[in-house]
């Protein structure tokens, strides 16, 4: 999909903060695949957002707070179209090389207990993917997904 078919006006959007607790992630899936579900999404299409936005959420989690708790700020936006912009954002600590974190197999878990899939999996099952960060300030993550419908 090019970047000009994911651009139009705002026709409903939610904002939610939710507190990085890894239960959140959860209430995350619900709360975006309820409000997605008025464009009337095939089960495979809200599926790919639920695991698109599980994965963003859980990079919150996981890398950006890392052992605190901290606020993430969740925005969805439904577009002229049927398209699904999603923001996830955080204000924990930043990602140094984003080209480098977004190759598959990348991690900084230093335990060996995460994939370094995470921004792979976000990208496989949206049709397009933004990472802006800054060390020390916080990650934005945006996801875009055409909703084809039944």
């Amino acid at each position: 999909m090019k970047r000009t078919e994911m651009c139009g006006r705002v026709i409903n959007s939610i904002k939610l903060t939710l507190p990085s607790y890894s239960v959140n992630e959860g209430i995350a899936r619900g709360a975006v695949s309820a409000f997605c579900a008025q464009l009337d999404p095939t089960a495979a299409e809200l599926g790919d957002i639920k695991c698109a936005l599980s994965e963003a959420v859980t990079n919150c989690i996981v890398h950006a707070y890392r052992d605190t708790i901290g606020d993430i700020y969740i925005s969805v936006d439904l577009l002229e179209g049927s398209v699904v912009r999603i923001k996830v954002k955080d204000r924990g600590c930043g990602i140094e090389d984003v080209k480098c974190a977004r190759m598959p197999l990348y991690t900084t878990d230093r335990a060996g207990e995460r994939s370094g899939m995470g921004f792979t999996v976000m990208e496989s099952f949206t049709d397009s993917m933004r990472v802006s960060s800054s060390k020390g300030k916080g990650t934005t993550v945006t996801l875009y997904k055409k909703i084809e419908g039944r």
